[in-house]
């Protein structure tokens, strides 16, 4: 039973880190931007949050002002920055939004200051339901994989089913024939860049209720979204969403139960410390697993 639950724990991180990660993946795939500013989108979206349903005591409010609020923020820095960096070398994007995080930080500092704000978990999703006999899970934690699930088959339709899929497609393939051929292809990288914030805001209103808010909760969760985004394939959704999943899945069950393991043949201190320091390596030895049977990850691009 304490494995199902882990299991589903598991899940619900990889769920949150496909969040990050489709945005992160969508960036670079089509636009080969390196976006280290991401998990800024991520922060703003949860403040935004935290502070909508702090005055208005909705949960819904919250989440329908932070969505936009990221999106615009998205596509604000993508007009006024990176577009300026698209035929730049990769290492001037990567110090241009370096700096995007220390910016960041700072405003948010100024604007909620240095104490972290904490979101509750909205009445119609507290409590817990009965999965298997004996096994109680929370509701908001079943929620955050239905929304997931949701976004994963949102963005299959949109980029296998309709117009602007194919031409977000093709912009990546091609950006000088498509820009012939009629297309605004500068709008349709901005809305791509606001795509991916939206994404990020997003996952930081779904964590709001989690964590703490606080300046800086961006960065933490970006590490393990680079690790998704390389394990799943750079540039490709459905790698992220597998990637995130195994990811996620990886994580938990060894944080959980790796210390248990090593107790069977070690005294509980030592086990206690080699296995808190190998799961929090897991994650990292995973992917260099997969690495070494696929180099460009499970699904890449040009598969």
């Amino acid at each position: 039973m304490l494995f199902f639950e882990q299991l589903l724990n598991g899940l619900q991180l990889g769920v949150m880190l496909f969040l990050m990660s489709a945005g992160l993946t969508l960036v670079f795939g089509i636009m080969q931007v390196v976006n280290l500013a991401h998990g800024s989108f991520y922060m703003i979206g949860a403040y935004v949050a935290a502070t909508v349903t702090m005055h208005s005591g909705s949960f819904m409010l919250g989440l329908l002002a932070a969505l936009p609020a990221a999106a615009l923020a998205g596509m604000v820095v993508e007009l006024l920055i990176l577009r300026r960096l698209y035929h730049r070398d990769h290492l001037d994007q990567v110090l241009a939004t370096f700096g995007l995080i220390f910016f960041f930080n700072e405003l948010t500092r100024i604007i909620w200051g240095r104490q972290p704000l904490f979101m509750d978990v909205p009445p119609w999703l507290a409590g817990s339901v009965e999965l298997l006999p004996g096994v109680n899970y929370p509701v908001y934690r079943l929620a955050i994989i239905a929304v997931g699930i949701l976004v994963a088959l949102f963005l299959y339709l949109l980029f296998a089913r309709t117009r602007l899929g194919m031409q977000i497609r093709a912009g990546a393939t091609n950006r000088e024939m498509v820009a012939a051929l009629g297309v605004n292809i500068r709008l349709l990288y901005t809305l791509i860049f606001g795509l991916g914030t939206l994404l990020a805001g997003l996952a930081g209103v779904m964590a709001g209720p989690i964590l703490a808010v606080e300046a800086g909760m961006g960065e933490s969760i970006l590490i393990l979204t680079f690790v998704v985004i390389v394990i799943g394939g750079i540039g490709s959704v459905r790698g992220a969403l597998v990637g995130a999943v195994l990811v996620g899945v990886v994580d938990t069950l060894a944080r959980s139960f790796l210390p248990d393991l090593f107790r069977l043949f070690l005294d509980s201190s030592a086990a206690d410390r080699m296995g808190a320091a190998l799961a929090s390596m897991s994650v990292y030895i995973f992917m260099a697993l997969i690495l070494t049977c696929k180099p460009a990850g499970l699904f890449p691009v040009n598969d």
